[in-house]
């Protein structure tokens, strides 16, 4: 009754603004509280409950500093004071435990710039990690944080958090109407704080807590608060590599990529319950995969995930690396000096979908705001996650905006983008009544190509040295053709399906693959039709897949010298590599999240055998120029033998730009062949630069003796020829060296 009547005696609020106010659903905070103008001086309102006291703190013109006592004029917490108009002022708080002063948060005015809110509107703020949720920054001397939210449908906003106590009445926030955008700076909150949104929706409903879509930081799961996060405040020592990036990543240049799942690539000490952080990473993970050759280490997502299950593949915080690891700063540090040891760092992005986890972006102001309505656009039946609207403005800069900041302000050198085929395409793994067409009817996903060509646009824009590398498993046309010629504008596109086909072919019995040879041949008639990444990834080993090993038919030493030979016929072939880590132990179980490596392999002759095999095919590729310089044109390829079907044989030739060809000869049976001629195109002394049968690799060390000469014999269309010893289930690299045959 008292705060009723309280409604009555306060100038210019009603009852429905005082019963907001203190249910913590205030839609217009500004309006009550604050400074208001009375006459010829002001009043003062604020709403602290569960203080005991509030008072007033002032300067007057001669710069004294007056105190008062603010008056309770509702018993729920709303205090009153009167000052001269336009007096500087100040709070202190009496709470049950203490004094707490500072400034009050509805003194400040708008600080949103409408430029910012229009070109958020419009999704082309491609600086969303400055502008949005928690900033750390000093407003008129006043240290505080402030928030920034997406809600354009809510009611009411409010921050909670470590600071107030988790209560939605002590920080109701600011409606930006022309973005949609709520805001409020709150002084004295610290880097560290914990905090959520109190969301009000448009039918009056409050939703569950809400994580920040843009914060910087998170709590490690299954905690699901946001953390106000510092500026990446951190000082930069890869400047070499910055500056001669480009180079290493023309198109011309070697790129192999080691795919690591930096939670069980080694546990600690053996221990299951534990990771290795970022800097302990520094000191193991990037000094092993430099040595193994690799050029680039990609990882799978580090974004904030509440789920370790999904592997990171179902992400909330797509501005906040998941804090396992560690800090924001030492994920810099860690990237930092993979730049400084020579190694590139590429992060899987996840755009295509979200989780539904209550805490997160579902419905996250009453309405589908980041997703899809529809469940026939906004519900992915494989993943039962949800879809983005990527045809709204914001949600499109919201997830651009994303990329962009991995790209810059952690010097990320490429984003593997996940799932591409998916946005692609509206009947995607859908049933025939279960999807909408595109506006002409057909199955194309209209918006989803736009947003694709504007985010690679934008990473052409501000990161034009990046690597862009889809995750497309379809035949659409163009995909790294440029946006400017109609192509989606990715540098690389993966090669999923030379990876279904190789990998069907060698799982087979090599009895019967004189049966499939075209498994072999297929992927070289289109091989150049796009910029490809040939990948043996983590999905190919996991889910009952088995490792590559358990997948290579026969016992004991067949099954490794057929993994020596997959592996080598790979790097033999056009397009990037991409290996997903454990391939090069030889590891014989698929890969357990849960787990580690099997480091034992490494003691070993098998294991060590295809870890030096795999050192050695990263030093060729990086070394020959004929394996890697034209690997995505036509002129860098030919084939000598692809016919042999009775003995399943292949033989090709990579070109470099300076025409000296390396030989590349595939025996994909157990059994010896004996004399087996090859034409050539030289004549001369042909060098064995690598056997995979050899000592050194675990195999039976057999082979060439270092390289054959040429006879005047013509075969294979060519003038003069080799005659070669290929052993069982193996590869050969065989390079000219000139003279006379």
């Amino acid at each position: 009754m008292a705060d009723r009547d309280a409604a009555a005696t306060l100038p210019n609020i009603t009852q429905e603004q005082l019963s907001s106010l203190l249910n913590g659903t205030c839609g217009d905070p500004f309006s009550l509280l604050g400074r208001h103008k009375s006459g010829r001086s002001d009043v003062i309102r604020v709403f602290m409950p569960d203080a005991r006291e509030v008072r007033l703190v002032r300067w007057t013109r001669t710069g004294v500093q007056r105190e008062q006592a603010m008056k309770c004029v509702a018993q729920a917490g709303l205090y009153e004071a009167r000052i001269p108009a336009g007096a500087p002022y100040k709070l202190r708080i009496g709470w049950a435990d203490g004094w707490e002063e500072g400034a009050d948060p509805y003194s400040f005015p708008p600080l949103l710039s409408h430029h910012d809110l229009h070109l958020f509107a419009e999704g082309k703020h491609r600086e969303l990690a400055h502008m949005m949720g928690a900033q750390t920054m000093t407003i008129d001397g006043v240290a505080g944080v402030r928030f920034a939210v997406w809600a354009p449908n809510a009611k009411s906003v409010s921050v909670v958090g470590d600071f107030n106590l988790w209560n939605a009445r002590r920080h109701p926030m600011r409606l930006r109407h022309d973005g949609g955008i709520w805001e409020l700076f709150i002084p004295n909150v610290m880097s560290g704080s914990r905090y959520k949104y109190d969301i009000t929706g448009p039918d009056g409903a409050r939703l569950p807590l809400h994580a920040d879509p843009f914060a910087l930081a998170s709590e490690i799961p299954p905690a699901t608060a946001s953390v106000v996060a510092s500026p990446l405040d951190f000082e930069w020592h890869d400047e070499e590599w910055m500056a001669r990036r480009p180079s290493f990543h023309a198109e011309n240049a070697p790129l192999s990529i080691y795919e690591c799942h930096v939670g069980s690539w080694r546990r600690p000490d053996k221990d299951g319950t534990r990771i290795l952080t970022w800097d302990e990473l520094k000191e193991t993970l990037i000094p092993y995969v430099v040595d193994l050759g690799f050029t680039h280490i990609e990882l799978m997502p580090i974004m904030a995930h509440p789920f370790d299950g999904s592997w990171g593949y179902q992400p909330l915080g797509l501005f906040a690396p998941m804090p396992r690891q560690g800090t924001p700063q030492q994920l810099a540090s860690f990237i930092d000096a993979c730049h400084q040891a020579g190694l590139g760092v590429i992060l899987d992005w996840v755009p295509a979908h979200f989780p539904n986890d209550l805490h997160g972006m579902a419905r996250f102001d009453g309405t589908c705001l980041f997703e899809h309505q529809d469940p026939r656009e906004g519900l992915h039946p494989d993943w039962h996650t949800l879809i983005y609207n990527v045809g709204r403005n914001e949600v499109r800069g919201f997830l651009i905006a994303s990329a962009l900041m991995w790209l810059t302000q952690y010097h990320v050198d490429g984003l593997r983008v996940d799932a591409v085929a998916s946005m692609l395409y509206r009947d995607y793994s859908r049933p025939h009544n279960g999807w909408l067409p595109n506006y002409y009817g057909g199955r194309e996903n209209l918006e989803s190509v736009e947003f694709l060509r504007e985010l690679n646009h934008a990473v052409a824009e501000y990161a034009p040295t990046a690597l862009m590398i889809a995750e497309e498993s379809t035949a659409w046309p163009g995909v790294t053709r440029s946006v400017d010629s109609g192509g989606l504008g990715f540098t690389y596109k993966w090669n999923m399906g030379w990876m279904h086909d190789t990998l069907s072919y060698i799982s087979r019995d090599p009895l019967w693959r004189r049966y499939h040879h075209d498994n072999i041949l297929f992927g070289l008639h289109y091989a150049f039709s796009e910029k490809f990444v040939l990948p043996l990834s983590h999905d190919e080993v996991v889910h009952g897949k088995g490792s590559l090993l358990s997948r290579m038919p026969g016992e004991g030493g067949t099954r490794y010298a057929g993994l020596r030979a997959y592996l080598a016929f790979m790097w033999g072939h056009p397009g990037k590599k991409l290996l997903f880590m454990g391939a090069e132990l030889a590891q014989w179980e698929e890969w357990d999240p849960h787990g580690e490596l099997a480091w034992n392999m490494l003691d070993t002759p098998w294991g060590r055998g295809m870890h030096a095999l795999v050192r050695d095919l990263n030093r060729l590729h990086r070394t020959e120029p004929a394996l890697h310089q034209r690997d995505t044109h036509c002129d860098g390829f030919a084939w000598i033998i692809g016919n042999d079907t009775e003995n399943s044989v292949f033989a090709w030739l990579r070109y470099g730009d300076d025409g000296k060809p390396v030989l590349v000869v595939c025996n994909m049976t157990p059994v010896p062949r004996i004399d087996y001629r090859i034409g050539v195109p030289l004549p001369g002394w042909w060098a064995e630069r690598l056997n995979t049968d050899a000592d050194d690799y675990g195999g039976g060390g057999t082979g060439n003796a270092g390289g054959r000469s040429t006879e005047q014999i013509v075969s294979h269309g060519y003038e003069q020829s080799c005659v070669l010893y290929l052993p069982p289930l193996s590869v050969l690299y065989l390079q000219h060296e000139g003279g006379a045959g």
